[in-house]
């Protein structure tokens, strides 16, 4: 017997449902099992830097609040370009996460990538630390008076480096330069795929400053084969008391870098709120804690709603800094 077409199409509707409920059913039932495979994190600077190594220790210790292995991946090049493009075109499934840092709200603005932090599902800041300048030990300024005279002396003599052009070690030497009365050009900047082979440029008499954090440069300070003439913070750091601020030197000029953990935009919200959870459990986990703190971390969380929050703002006064100093494009 031939079926009408209007039962044709009631039958044709209630399959279409029965499907659709069936792989809503199934998504959820995902959602609900995550996370049941291993997961990636993409660190877009090189090992040995700070951001490879809270990945590295956050990684550790967040394993164990989710019951799966995170495989830490290291995917360099084009000045962080790689690893945060690699993070943002990655599926937004909870399985590829990645340390998105300070340079996502610059790279931007200097024509090397259309990505941004709208790109990301922002899940929770890490750390910040207060950007430093550090010298070689045999290096013969002992103060940021004495560095800024030779400076003064022989314009584009010295050079730095620290990360990527216009990242945030850039930024740190444009704005110190600016704020002491000085043209970025001063002290030309050398790129680097992070703190870490900028740091081995300084020992090896490649570049004489490095503008990373304390806590990047700790180790060698320690070997004592670096010093550090100031710290770009408002204070001095509890963890280097011994180390004066610029503005004990009369120079009004405080920035950071940060890390943070994100996912791809789109993350469903049943994942992001189990990651969110797992994410500040691990954030004051002690051996998470200790082992930062140990490694002159400033370690500073923020949940994902207040991140989104911050990398707004930061976007938005790293435009103006960097339009003023001529990177934008």
């Amino acid at each position: 017997m031939k079926m009408s077409i209007y039962k044709l199409s009631v039958l044709v509707t209630l399959l279409l449902t029965l499907a659709i409920i069936s792989a809503c059913g199934d998504k959820q039932s995902r959602n609900d099992h995550y996370p049941s495979k291993p997961i990636t994190l993409y660190v877009p600077w090189a090992a040995g830097g700070m951001t490879d190594m809270s990945s590295r220790m956050m990684a550790a210790t967040l394993q164990k609040h989710l019951g799966q292995s995170i495989n830490v991946v290291n995917r360099t090049g084009g000045g962080g370009v790689i690893g945060h493009l690699a993070l943002a075109q990655a599926k937004p499934d909870g399985y590829t996460l990645g340390a998105v840092t300070g340079e996502i709200t610059q790279l931007h603005h200097l024509g090397l990538t259309q990505l941004t932090y709208g790109d990301y599902t922002p899940l929770a800041l890490m750390l910040y630390n207060p950007a430093a300048i550090t010298v070689r030990q045999g290096a013969p300024w002992n103060t940021i008076a004495e560095l800024l005279a030779a400076i003064k002396r022989e314009p584009s003599k010295l050079r730095a480096s620290g990360t990527a052009r216009g990242g945030v070690w850039d930024i740190a030497r444009i704005g110190f330069l600016m704020a002491a009365g000085l043209s970025p050009s001063d002290v030309p900047w050398i790129p680097s795929q992070g703190s870490s082979p900028a740091l081995q440029e300084l020992l090896s008499g490649g570049v004489d400053i490095v503008t990373a954090s304390l806590a990047e440069v700790d180790a060698l300070r320690q070997a004592g084969q670096v010093k550090t003439l100031a710290v770009m913070a408002s204070s001095r750091l509890d963890q280097f008391p011994e180390v004066p601020t610029l503005q004990e030197s009369g120079i009004d000029w405080v920035i950071g870098g940060w890390v943070s953990i994100c996912a791809p935009s789109g993350l469903p919200d049943p994942i992001k709120s189990k990651l969110d959870s797992a994410l500040y459990i691990a954030s004051m986990d002690t051996t998470f804690v200790h082992a930062m703190t140990q490694a002159g971390a400033i370690l500073k969380y923020m949940d994902s709603q207040n991140l989104l929050q911050f990398m707004q703002a930061e976007d938005l006064s790293n435009s103006a800094l960097m339009k003023t100093a001529g990177l934008t494009r």
